[in-house]
């Protein structure tokens, strides 16, 4: 296929080519408009157009009994409600553990039941149940314990359980399944009509969960004489767990999203209320707010400070606590953000280039936010990235973040399997591990040669997919606000990429934490503003510095909706640049 502006090496040394075009479009018919050609490009069936252009959950969302153990947890949670019983929540302490945890405690909340909730600390504790904490929820009474976002890989904490486990999870499973009364996981290697879902959070596992407990209660005449809980209402916790965990909005997920967004917009939750209040947000959040705003001041409670904060948040009816709270994880995702630094200037010293993937380890560094450092340093260098972080005795806490095409969590479990780790888990995108540090470089070497031939075929034709082509003029908030139509956009969803030019650089700055700020103008006379973050030392950053006002560029990167002013403007978030003749 033609390179868009034939360009064959850009600033980043990559091709630009065309989103791919349904079959359809290549025989020569009448163009699609610019939202259907979207769509289309993403995997969207033409005859499934109209229920991508606004997804719903009527549209998208199963039968929650195709997936396995999922009538007989829905059944067990329902006995436990009906009859009174303790119920406990054991969840993870990052924001999809913390949305999974709040969904369940405020639906046993709506059916007149409270849960204890339980996070474990990320450092003291770990990833994950352990004994001494299944121990503890038993001990105080508890009858049911749900382990959501965690317990796939559970084997010893949950073996002598003396109550009744439900695992709601999806990360990776191994052959065996923990010991468990059900294990609602589309992840699980027998599972069958439920692995197509595979790509959902665990929130939406648990709304799922929500859904076939309510459908037993409602069958059972639970509902007879009380109101039935409004489980769309509890749609924002899923769309902010769905995006803060990256997963592939795709299907499902772009129902969650998109309704949940609406949800939102309504801030019934005093909770996320507060959040966008403490986040600075005056519009409606987009699904970028809740990956970039919204989740990394939840995070920062698990990462930095206590891990509770966030469920404790999202599951208040008090105002004033919420406020409180949100202004405090504001405070934390601050702090996050000085030990984040001192940690990646460290990882950056640390890489060894002719590896495959990206693995370093470091004495001391903050196992807080080494999964933001793997991601940073996936994103800058294209590789995977595993970020470990070494305790005073030795052992190591990792976390690792991949590249499309390339399944980190499974080479996880497969590491784990050959005796290099403690223990370890995750999924395609994301995963963690625990590691002694005297099998690091093992643990490196096995990665290096297990993925090394799919790293090389991910990168082997690296591109930058363009959706279409615009002159500097064409970059308005109107045009923000019809792209929008193709959304909600997130991984596996990505938003529209225009290439904008030839520009020169009227003016250009370093400001912030490295952005690299460019007003350019074009041959039709108009002039945008166009960010580069984070960007000011790498090639695209130099490239505009010294552009100056007599070398002309093409620009390649997302049309976003600047409202700091006191009206809106568009600008170009940039992901490339190349010369222009």
């Amino acid at each position: 296929m033609r390179n868009v502006l034939d360009i064959d090496r850009s600033i980043l040394g990559q091709a630009w080519r065309w989103r791919a075009l349904a079959d359809d479009q290549r025989s020569g018919m009448v163009p699609d408009d610019l939202i259907t050609q979207i769509l289309l490009s993403r995997g969207c069936p033409r005859e499934a157009l109209d229920d991508h252009r606004a997804p719903s959950i009527r549209s998208f969302m199963p039968d929650p009994s195709i997936f396995l153990d999922m009538d007989k947890g829905a059944a067990r949670l329902a006995d436990a409600v009906e009859r009174g019983e303790k119920i406990a929540i054991f969840g993870d302490y990052d924001v999809d553990g913390a949305t999974s945890s709040a969904l369940l405690t405020l639906l046993l909340r709506a059916l007149g039941r409270e849960a204890r909730v339980y996070i474990p600390d990320r450092l003291s504790e770990g990833y994950g149940p352990n004994a001494a904490a299944m121990r503890l929820l038993a001990d105080e009474g508890a009858t049911l314990i749900l382990t959501v976002d965690c317990g796939a890989q559970a084997f010893e904490a949950l073996a002598d359980v003396p109550v009744d486990v439900l695992v709601v999870d999806h990360h990776k499973c191994a052959t065996e399944l923990p010991r468990a009364h059900a294990v609602v996981n589309p992840n699980r290697l027998d599972e069958t009509d439920g692995a197509a879902h595979g790509h959902l959070a665990a929130v939406g596992v648990c709304f799922l969960l929500a859904a076939a407990t309510v459908r037993v209660l409602r069958t059972r005449g639970y509902f007879a004489a009380r109101t039935e809980p409004k489980l769309l209402e509890l749609l924002d916790l899923v769309a902010l767990g769905t995006v803060a965990d990256v997963a592939q909005l795709r299907g499902l997920n772009r129902a969650f999203v998109a309704q949940g967004l609406k949800v939102m917009a309504a801030r019934r939750n005093p909770g996320i209320a507060a959040l966008i209040e403490a986040s600075r947000l005056t519009r409606a959040p987009t699904a970028t707010d809740l990956g970039f705003a919204l989740g990394p001041r939840i995070n920062a409670g698990g990462r930095v400070g206590l891990a509770d904060l966030g469920v404790r948040l999202l599951t208040t009816q008090d105002a004033g606590e919420a406020r409180a709270i949100a202004a405090e994880l504001d405070r934390l995702n601050g702090e996050r953000r000085a030990i984040e630094a001192i940690v990646q200037e460290g990882a950056e010293a640390s890489i060894v280039a002719d590896r495959s993937i990206v693995l370093v380890a470091g004495q001391g560094w903050h196992p807080g936010v080494i999964g933001i450092v793997a991601g940073r340093l996936k994103e800058k260098l294209g590789r995977p990235a595993i970020v470990i972080a070494l305790d005073e005795h030795g052992v190591g806490k990792g976390s690792g973040r991949s590249i499309t095409g390339v399944d980190l969590g499974a080479a996880i479990l497969s590491a784990k399997e050959h005796g290099l780790l403690v223990a370890g888990g995750g999924h395609a995108m994301a995963a963690g591990l625990t590691v002694a540090g005297d099998q690091i470089d093992a643990l490196a070497a096995f990665l290096d040669e297990r993925l090394a031939e799919a790293v090389a075929q991910a990168t082997a034709n690296r591109a930058l997919l363009v959706d279409t082509v615009l002159a500097p003029g064409g970059v308005t908030p109107d045009l923000v606000q019809a792209l929008e139509a193709g959304g909600p956009y997130g991984t596996g969803w990505p938003s529209p990429r225009v290439a904008v030019g030839p520009v020169r650089t009227i003016k250009v700055d370093v400001v912030g934490n490295g952005h690299v700020r460019a007003i350019v103008a074009g041959d039709d006379g108009r002039s945008i503003k166009a960010m580069a973050f984070r960007a000011a030392d790498t090639p695209l950053g130099q490239a505009l510095l010294a552009a100056g006002p007599t070398r002309r560029l093409w620009l390649a990167g997302r049309a976003k909706l600047d409202d700091w002013g006191s009206r809106p403007a568009a600008e170009l978030h940039l992901d490339d640049a190349a010369w222009a003749n």
